[in-house]
């Protein structure tokens, strides 16, 4: 299968592409800042946001994974400019594009956010329900099979967003693990690699065509279980620091999870599981991995 991957070099999609070339004859369209030679693909170079980008990029693809479309115009440049075919355009989404409040775990049909939400992540939401709806539109129009894929909180190896990895830091540097006591919010992981392999059963998949999947593991998390394993993953070497949310904000420790019940939204991966078969790693093996990983990084 010929596979063209836009973005490819960071965290998801390098982890992706990783998979992705063992098998397929992959190419990476980002800006070149990182190489992605080394894990057995193309590359082309440039911005997604100049159209002559993508009437440069002549062949016929099997399959399009899209990892940076963030902005309204970003799916609908790449397929009303590039002069070759495209099988199917997948989509890497959010469950963040589902309307908040609603309780319960919330299906791929559920409505969407319609509000303008404030700063950065609000401008991110935003951005992601109008591609999702500029994807059925620019494909309806084309005639191109697309797919939906929209993951919970990612985390794993590579993943330098400060989450599971700034906590890590701390207890391989510092040898502290911060422990907030007073957090009682509920979140969903999904480990990278599981991820990576949704993605690649959606490739070429007619029951995956014209359709949406929220990527969640199990089982619905707090505060106190990340905890839990943390500490299993360093066997016990970091000394815990309690801390309330409040002095948490106050000495800048991150708190990357929702801190609250209220900022709680869960999610329903039983679509993905029923129609592509997905799995999940557990929880402490995923975790391990990825300490391990970040243990070498940062110095341990």
């Amino acid at each position: 299968m010929k596979i063209l991957v836009i973005g490819g070099s960071y965290f998801f999609g390098r982890v992706f592409v990783m998979l992705a070339a063992k098998e397929h004859e992959v190419t990476v369209v980002n800006r070149g800042t990182y190489s992605v030679a080394e894990l057995g693909a193309g590359q082309i170079k440039g911005d997604r946001r100049d159209a002559a980008l993508w009437r440069s990029v002549a062949d016929d693809y099997d399959c399009v994974v899209d990892f940076c479309a963030y902005e309204k115009g970003d799916i609908a440049r790449v397929l009303e400019n590039m002069p070759g075919s495209i099988g199917q355009y997948v989509f890497i989404s959010t469950v963040d594009v589902y309307e908040r409040g609603k309780g319960g775990l919330i299906e791929e049909d559920a409505p969407f956010e319609t509000r303008i939400l404030p700063g950065e992540a609000g401008g991110y939401i935003a951005g992601k329900v109008a591609l999702e709806q500029e994807i059925r539109e620019a494909c309806g129009r084309l005639g191109t099979a697309y797919t939906v894929l929209r993951p919970a909180i990612l985390y794993g190896p590579f993943n330098y967003a400060p989450r599971e990895s700034a906590y890590i830091r701390l207890m391989v540097q510092n040898h502290v693990l911060p422990h907030i006591t007073d957090a009682t919010g509920a979140f969903q992981f999904v480990y990278v690699r599981d991820a990576a392999e949704a993605v690649l059963k959606c490739l070429g998949n007619p029951k995956a065509c014209g359709q949406a999947y929220n990527l969640c593991g199990e089982p619905v998390l707090t505060y106190e279980m990340f905890y839990e394993e943390l500490r299993r993953a360093d066997g016990g070497e970091a000394a815990e620091v309690c801390l309330t949310v409040r002095e948490a904000r106050a000495q800048g420790v991150p708190l990357p999870f929702p801190v609250t019940r209220r900022e709680s939204e869960l999610y329903s991966d039983e679509k993905a599981k029923a129609q592509l078969g997905l799995g999940y790693i557990a929880l402490s093996e995923g975790m391990a991995r990825t300490y391990r990983a970040f243990r070498n990084v940062y110095g341990g």
